[in-house]
C-alpha cells in the first residue's frame, strides 16, 4: 500500500499539522502520522524510516521547530521524497527552523515549504502531486481542484464569495 508519512518533531505541532492530514485526506492519500524527533529519538525515528520504507512510504512529510532539524534527518536515512514543514515558535519565531529545513547540503535534498498551517496544507499538496505522476485517478482530482481553486472570487449582483 502505498502512503505518505507525516512525521512530527513533537505533539505541540500536531494541530498545525492535523492539516496536513486532512488534506490528504480529501484526496483519499493514504498516510500515517507519528511523533518522533530526530534529536531525542534518533534510533527510533531511523528504524521508523525504513519500516515505513518497507510498508510502502513514498514521500515523507517532516514537521519541526527551532532548530530541530527533523526533515535533514529524513533525508540522510532515505532517497524518497522529503518535505519539510518549518513550525513557528520560540525566540526566532520559526525562522531558525525554516534555515534548518531550506539550507542542505548538495546532494540532500529537502523541499522546504512555508510555516506553519500553509506549509503543512502545501507539504500535502506537493506529495499528492508526488503520487499524481503515477496515479491517473489522483492526477484528475488533483487538476479538478485547481480548476476549483482557481475560481477564487466569484461574483454576482449580490454576493462576492471567495472560495478556500
Amino acid at each position: 500500500m502505498n502512503f505518505v508519512s507525516i512525521i512530527m518533531g513533537s505533539k505541540s505541532d500536531y494541530e498545525i499539522m492535523k492539516n496536513c492530514a486532512e488534506t490528504l485526506e480529501q484526496f483519499n492519500v493514504q498516510y500515517e502520522m507519528i511523533i518522533s524527533s530526530a534529536h531525542r529519538s534518533p534510533e527510533r525515528t531511523k528504524t521508523y524510516i525504513k519500516e515505513a520504507e518497507e510498508k510502502g512510504a513514498i514521500a515523507f512529510i517532516a514537521a519541526a521547530g527551532m532548530a530541530a532539524h527533523l526533515a535533514g534527518a529524513l533525508a540522510s536515512a532515505t532517497t524518497k521524497p522529503v518535505i519539510g514543514v518549518p513550525m513557528k515558535g520560540g525566540a526566532m519565531d520559526g525562522m531558525d527552523a525554516m534555515l534548518s529545513t531550506v539550507q542542505m547540503p548538495s546532494g540532500m535534498p529537502v523541499a522546504t515549504v512555508a510555516l506553519g498551517k500553509a506549509g503543512a496544507i502545501n507539504a500535502a499538496y506537493l506529495a499528492i502531486q508526488i503520487l499524481a505522476i503515477t496515479d491517473k485517478e489522483l492526477a484528475v482530482k488533483l487538476k479538478e481542484d485547481r480548476i476549483v481553486k482557481s475560481k477564487a472570487v466569484e461574483v454576482d449582483s449580490k454576493t462576492i464569495e471567495v472560495l478556500i
